[in-house]
């Protein structure tokens, strides 16, 4: 076979399969000059038995050369044939040769190790089994005068070489650059113990070919740096570039998309310059149009590395149809393409783009990932080349017609992701199933797939001229991604509905865009820009006199005002939308807004308007037969029944949510349902009930990949663990809670898991790490401007000083965090506060500015009707007027307390209240009333099965039996001294 022309190997390489001339290998992670076999008619040919080339130092291959030289172990049960496949450039034969060279040192081949290079996708054309068998019978030692004539004869004397070497041990044949099993099939073994290592760009499969296939992907990240910045130290070790600029050097190794030939390029171009920064070269490389060009090297022998050179050999040997896919599939703006999508680009049979995609994936060009999904990928330097050569088909066809084929694809494809999205949008959970999905899990699943491709569809559709289907699309497209959580995309997709709405001059778009806009703003909690869009939005319809709009827009705005606790405005907003909605007929928009209503009227603790608002809500969902939104209204009503004492009735509002959610088919639902049964239960002591709640919340979460989710109903699941003593397990659930929160960015969220974190090490007395715990929330609170959940803090803080009797600093702690609620107007949170000020006060014998903190917070929760915690501030009242031997104070403030609790039936409370009143009667030596406080007390605890709380009663029993009878002694005694 004669060597390529100049021109021609300027595409890859120059070689003949036996010629004398040098080998330049090209589309790897390096290339190198050898010297393979002397040519037919130059005399008797030495053996060539350890002729591997030289193989360069791998980097971020540790994995796949581990995975390789597992494979090819002699004394394992490997196949006897392995092919290395993968992209072009994306390093094979370096990682075939580096392996091939340590199974040498660790001495696997005594018989030898031999290297034919088979050109597969050389322009020339590959060299043919013939000609690999007599080089390799060359390199074995075999004269020329000794070559068998014909194919066949060949093959027989080469399999016979290789069992005569068996004496010496196992043999290594590398064939490197295969394109077609018919290249390597006579050059397999027929002795075990002999190995043939294959390297191409196919996926080389077929009868009677027994290969052990090893894909290679691009480098990581990382990686992909680490060998440019060690090409250049190797070419002049003190480059300072590496390290002075490793921003730029992660941007170019982004840009090269991990492909070690791309990277290669780029650090050779760098080693060429020294003085080129390497942010030049990343600048130079932003532009995609323009990339692949920018990608090629040549030396100054006229040698040629180029990323598009290497592509081309592949592309060029793909049938029509296959080529015609690979350059449509460049115009699916995502990550990967689906195999129904892809025939809709190609506008043919799913089946026949299945085919077309298996040839592509063969070809190295793609990959289905994971096998058998039907999801196909191609690397982003491989995707511009598809691109470039899509246009330049679509421009010869528009020579010969108007018809831009291109844009009629990409229409095709844009339309498909715009109704299949509307089609399964109306399979949401409360929405009837169509009949194309068997359920409401198998509609969302289509979507969740989609995910990426359907967010980059929307600006890439406003980017090639379909401004308005981009914007249905939007539309479309934000309501699934609030559902499924992912704020972020929504708001970047309500961001681009409404720069398009404004191009379009659209006002009607404009609104509903900043509507969405403001929702998914709220969900990554930024409020004021939520509230600034949807009071845009707002005026927007009152200007156009869309009362529809004006009612949708107030309920949303009322969303917003309640995070920033701008709890008044939200209720009037909320009122204003409901009223819209009954003034327009619309029972479905009343419905909502009553529902939200009811959460802001909660906030500020009018719980029994709040009920009526979920009531009515309930009914309208009753009369539509709306089952989804009933659900909804009945986890709402739970917790403004809970905020009351009605925890019975909470607990059924939660069970009959989760029971319809589950029915449904909604998950997300269920879970949200399930913790707060969870929560209720807790109310009522029935803390494994509530555990049983919280975790089948979590499997729901962990099932649904919902990371938030997750990190709430851990948080929950602590507190609940925290009540029945499983202290280590709270520890942890909190922990992981926080851990999420924060790998999510949600510091808000992470807050709120420290600070019962917090709680749960004070109950183990790992003060100090509860103390850090508090601080770190508290930074948080601070940094997100969150007053509120600073006051919150600082009180939980406090508490935790106490602990390790800091009483100063706790004091300071709780009046600094009745302070910020006094100014923020939270009544409810200023006599929490004061009512821990007072109890930090009594440490420090302050017993009388204790009474008036324990007074005035019992005097707030009374204002408030909060009878609950009315009854707790009266028994810590009660124990600070005991110090100053107010007795009877404090005898009244205990049995009013007990009073309470016993008509809240709160067992617990009064168990404890009884406890303490017994203690405060034995002051008074009333010790007969105290043995009955302390007795009922104990059996309280007994009834709830609270052993600690009954050791406790016991135990001041005991004291007051001892006392009673000292007392009557000392009596008896002073009667007989009177006589």
């Amino acid at each position: 076979m004669t060597s390529s022309s100049p021109d021609e190997a300027s595409l890859s390489q120059q070689a003949t399969a036996s010629g004398h001339g040098r080998t330049t290998q090209v589309g790897r992670d390096q290339y190198n000059t050898t010297t393979t076999v002397i040519g037919p008619g130059a005399g008797p040919a030495p053996q060539a038995d350890a002729g591997l080339p030289k193989g360069a130092e791998l980097v971020g291959r540790d994995g796949q050369i581990d995975e390789l030289l597992g494979v090819l172990d002699p004394t394992g049960a490997g196949p006897g044939v392995v092919v290395v496949t993968g992209l072009a450039g994306v390093g094979k034969t370096a990682l075939a040769l580096a392996a091939a060279h340590r199974a040498r040192e660790r001495g696997w081949f005594p018989g030898g190790s031999l290297f034919v290079h088979l050109r597969g996708y050389d322009p020339a054309g590959p060299v043919d089994s013939e000609q690999a068998l007599q080089a390799l019978l060359r390199a074995l030692g075999i004269r020329d005068d000794d070559v068998p004539p014909t194919a066949a004869e060949q093959e027989s004397l080469y399999r016979s070489e290789l069992v005569r070497r068996t004496e010496l041990g196992p043999v290594l044949v590398l064939a490197d650059d295969a394109s077609a099993t018919a290249q390597l099939l006579p050059l397999i073994p027929a002795v075990p113990g002999h190995q043939l290592l294959a390297t191409s760009r196919d996926a080389l499969t077929g009868p009677g070919f027994p290969g052990r296939l090893i894909r290679l992907d691009q480098l990581d990240a990382q990686p992909a740096a680490n060998l440019i910045a060690r090409t250049l130290t190797q070419v002049r070790a003190d480059d300072p570039r590496p390290q002075a600029e490793p921003d730029a050097l992660r941007e170019v190794a982004s840009h090269c998309g991990g492909l070690p030939l791309a990277l290669t390029i780029a650090a050779a171009q760098l080693t060429l310059d020294p003085g080129l920064p390497i942010a030049e070269l990343a600048a130079g490389l932003v532009d995609a149009r323009t990339r692949l060009e920018n990608l090629r090297y040549e030396d100054r022998d006229g040698r040629t590395l180029g990323v598009q050179a290497a592509f081309e050999l592949s592309y060029l040997r793909l049938d029509e149809q296959p080529a015609r896919l690979f350059r449509l599939l460049s115009l699916n703006p995502g990550p990967d393409v689906a195999t129904v999508t892809a025939a809709v680009l190609a506008l043919g049979q799913v089946q026949t783009a299945r085919q077309d995609l298996a040839a592509l994936a063969r070809s190295g060009l793609i990959d289905e990932q994971p096998v058998g999904s039907n999801r196909w990928r191609m690397h982003d330097l491989a995707r511009l080349y598809a691109d470039e050569l899509c246009q330049r088909h679509d421009d010869h066809a528009q020579l010969h017609d108007d018809c831009s084929l291109r844009q009629q694809a990409l229409e095709r494809l844009l339309e498909y992701y715009r109704s299949t999205t509307d089609d399964h949008l109306r399979a949401l959970p409360g929405q009837p199933v169509p009949g194309l999905f068997s359920d409401h899990t198998a509609a969302l699943a289509w979507l969740d797939a989609e995910r990426l491709n359907l967010t980059a569809a929307v600006p890439f559709a406003a980017s090639t001229g379909q401004p308005r289907m981009a914007f249905s699309l939007a539309e479309c497209l934000v309501i699934y991604l609030r559902q499924r959580r992912y704020f972020l995309d929504a708001v970047t997709t309500a961001d681009h509905a409404l720069t398009i709405a404004l191009r379009l001059d659209d006002r009607y778009g404009e609104g509903r865009a900043l509507n969405n806009l403001g929702l998914a703003l709220r969900a990554v909690r930024r409020f004021d820009e939520a509230i600034t869009a949807h009071t845009r939005d707002l005026e927007i319809c009152r200007e156009l006199g869309d009362r529809y709009g004006e009612g949708r827009a107030l309920n949303s705005l009322g969303l917003a005002l309640r995070e920033v606790r701008r709890f008044d405005e939200a209720i009037t907003a909320h009122n204003d939308s409901a009223d819209i909605y009954r003034e327009l007929g619309d029972r479905h928009g009343e419905g909502r807004a009553l529902n939200n209503l009811g959460i802001a009227l909660r906030e500020v603790r009018r719980f029994d308007e709040a009920i009526t608002a979920h009531t009515r809500d309930l009914e309208i969902c009753r009369e539509l037969g709306d089952r989804h939104r009933k659900a909804a209204a009945l986890n709402n009503f739970g917790l403004a029944l809970r905020e009351v004492r009605r925890f019975d009735e909470a607990i059924t509002a939660h069970n009959d949510s989760a029971d319809i959610y589950r029915e449904l088919g909604d998950r997300h639902g269920e879970g949200r349902a399930l913790n707060n049964l969870g929560i209720a239960l807790q109310e009522v002591r029935r803390f494994d009930e509530a555990i049983t709640a919280h975790t089948r919340d979590l499997e729901i979460c962990r099932e649904l990949g919902d990371r938030h989710g997750e990190a709430a109903t851990l948080n929950s699941l602590g507190l609940a663990l925290r009540e029945v003593r499983r202290f280590d397990e709270a520890i942890t659930a909190h922990n992981d809670s926080a851990d999420i929160y924060r790998e999510l960015g949600d510091r808000h969220g992470e807050g709120r898991a420290l600070n019962n974190l917090g709680l749960a090490l004070q109950e183990v007395r790992r003060f100090d790490e509860a103390i850090t715990a508090h601080t770190r929330d508290l930074e948080i609170c601070r940094e997100l401007g969150d007053r509120h959940g600073e006051a919150a803090t600082l009180n939980s803080l406090g508490l935790a000083l106490r602990k390790v009797r800091r009483f100063d600093e706790a004091i300071t702690a709780h009046n600094d965090s009745a302070d910020i609620y006094r100014e923020l107007g939270d009544r409810h949170g200023e006599a929490a506060a004061l009512n821990n000020l007072g109890i930090a006060l009594q440490e420090v014998r302050r017993f009388d500015e204790a009474i008036t903190a324990h007074n005035d917070s019992a005097d707030i929760y009374r204002e408030l009707g909060d009878r609950h915690r009315e009854a707790a501030t009266l028994n810590n009242l009660g124990i600070a007027l005991r110090e100053v031997r107010r007795f009877d104070e404090a005898i009244t403030a205990h049995n009013d307390s007990a009073d309470i609790y016993r008509e809240l039936g709160d067992r617990h409370g009064e168990a404890a209240t009884l406890n303490n009143l017994g203690i405060a009667l034995r002051k008074v030596r009333r010790f007969d009333e105290a043995i009955t406080a302390h007795n009922d007390s104990a059996d309280i605890y007994r009834e709830l099965g609270d052993r600690h709380g009954e050791g406790r009663a016991l135990n001041d029993l005991g004291l007051a039996r001892r006392e009673m009878r000292q007392s009557r002694s000392l009596r008896g005694l002073w009667r007989r001294i009177a006589h």
